[in-house]
């Protein structure tokens, strides 16, 4: 156990967290999964679909922008969230390893990852218009408020930078 709490970083492991939450709960199978057998009217059926917000897909009756723009979507929620877990700087001047302000920074940055990436993907589907790209920030938003609490868990107790 030491092993692995000497090596972990904070931006590798809020980021591996990312990864997995894309992955798993992102996937087709996962997606239509939550779709066909969650009640949206329901705390929980509401929360199963929530965390399948950055879906990807191989094929769809989507047009091929409205694919990519998808696709590219899930990418950019795992790229950002490293970019805003190295950049945020509570975790950086937090004074012990395990500080609350490392929780904090992991969830934040899962928050402007989602919203930064459905602005960024909203723009290049079809028929784009600034107010479907509000929005869209806004239901990434709200995806990384939601289920960025396991970001800032995995971001918890990691080194940052230099020893």
């Amino acid at each position: 156990m030491a092993l692995t709490n000497r090596y972990k970083s904070a931006t590798g492991a809020g980021t591996l967290a990312a990864f997995l939450l894309v992955l798993i709960f992102g996937s087709p199978w996962y997606a239509d999964w939550a779709e066909a057998n969650t009640d949206p009217d329901t705390a929980g059926g509401w929360f199963l679909r929530v965390l399948a917000w950055p879906s990807w897909r191989f094929d769809s009756d989507a047009s091929i922008q409205d694919l990519i723009a998808a696709d590219l979507r899930a990418i950019l929620v795992v790229a950002l969230t490293a970019l805003f877990l190295f950049l945020l700087p509570g975790s950086q001047l937090a004074r012990a390893r395990g500080t609350l302000s490392q929780f904090f920074a992991g969830w934040a940055s899962f928050i402007f990852a989602g919203a930064f990436a459905a602005l960024l993907t909203a723009l290049i589907q079809t028929n784009p218009s600034l107010l479907s790209a509000f929005q869209a920030a806004g239901s990434g938003a709200g995806y990384g408020f939601f289920a960025g609490w396991i970001v800032g868990i995995a971001a918890l107790g990691g080194w940052r930078g230099r020893r």
